[in-house]
């Protein structure tokens, strides 16, 4: 069994074929369990946070997929991360294991070529300017993924502490992107082509009356009910697109505005295979558009897939 670092992981997955991965895997289908939550409860005295353990299976002819994702938080008392996840990939017609892969990188860049997978079929024509919403891990990735789809002209980046947006930008500058920092939220959504927002909100941070017509709105952060990055007013008026048909059960940005009959489950405009397959149609001349994805066990498998694959380990096909 190969094993892969966070370096080594990231080294093979460049964005450009990751994307075209995911899209791949879309088309071609693969299986997905529902995922596996377990609590850990075995912190001595109850003194810290009880942790979480997911378990997110994919598989389909050649390859077997298990992503192992354990949520501590009170892992900050500690001093250490409060998120470790490991994926394992193993060949599905034996149940060899085939390689170890750092979860953590699979994780954020297949979010982020997920945006910029949704962002070819709904960004408006010659998209220029993006709005990162955020400095975290995903946050940083979105323009390197966005750029692979879009001409971005500029990108202007927001989040609460703003020497992290400085940091950040200066970063996506040294990089090649004409990009800055912004304070001014309500200034930046409403300059923008594109709102891409990853953050960890438990309230509305992106309003509607911010967004002009015609723009797309990302939302990547909101993955519990207890989650929200979207005010009601982003979804009126806006067609509404998903990774899969789990957010509408996970996602309190989507949650809450249908519990208030904003929308209904209904008013779907398609998932994100619907898309790949064409069995969904994108933008639609001047409209709004929004993606809301929670993630999915398919895009690790393609993405795991991809860094075995990329790396010379291609699993020879064990048929006659």
């Amino acid at each position: 069994m190969r094993h892969f670092d966070a370096a080594a992981t990231r080294h093979a997955l460049p964005f450009d074929a990751l994307i075209g991965a995911i899209e791949a895997m879309f088309v071609a289908g693969c299986e997905v369990p529902p995922r596996h939550v377990h609590a850990i409860d075995n912190q001595p005295g109850g003194e810290l946070t009880p942790g979480t353990v997911l378990i997110m299976p994919a598989w389909q002819e050649r390859y077997m997929g298990i992503k192992t994702v354990n949520i501590f938080p009170g892992n900050a008392a500690r001093g250490m991360p409060a998120l470790f996840s490991t994926y394992i990939l193993y060949d599905a017609a034996t149940g060899e294991p085939l390689a170890q892969i750092d979860g953590n990188e699979i994780t954020a860049r297949r979010t982020a070529a997920a945006s910029a997978l949704a962002a070819r079929y709904l960004a408006p024509p010659g998209a220029a300017s993006l709005l990162v919403v955020g400095s975290g891990r995903v946050a940083s990735l979105l323009p390197y993924a966005y750029r692979q789809v879009l001409s971005l002209q500029e990108v202007i980046v927001w989040s609460r502490n703003p020497n992290s947006a400085m940091k950040l930008a200066a970063q996506l500058c040294a990089d090649g992107f004409d990009a800055r920092a912004s304070i001014d939220l309500d200034a930046a959504a409403r300059g923008a082509d594109i709102v891409a927002c990853a953050t960890l909100a438990t309230e509305p941070i992106i309003r509607g009356e911010w967004l002009r017509p015609g723009s797309h709105l990302d939302l990547i952060g909101s993955f519990t009910p207890r989650m929200r990055e979207a005010d009601d007013a982003c979804f009126a008026g806006a067609r509404l697109f998903v990774d899969t048909l789990e957010a509408l059960q996970k996602s309190g940005d989507l949650l809450h505005p249908i519990a208030r009959g904003v929308f209904a489950p209904s008013d779907i405009g398609g998932t994100l295979e619907a898309l790949c397959r064409g069995q969904a149609k994108g933008r639609r001349g001047n409209e709004r558009t929004v993606f809301k994805s929670v993630g999915t066990a398919l895009e690790d498998l393609a993405a795991a897939m991809l860094v075995l694959e990329n790396s010379g380990g291609k699993k020879k096909d064990t048929n006659p």
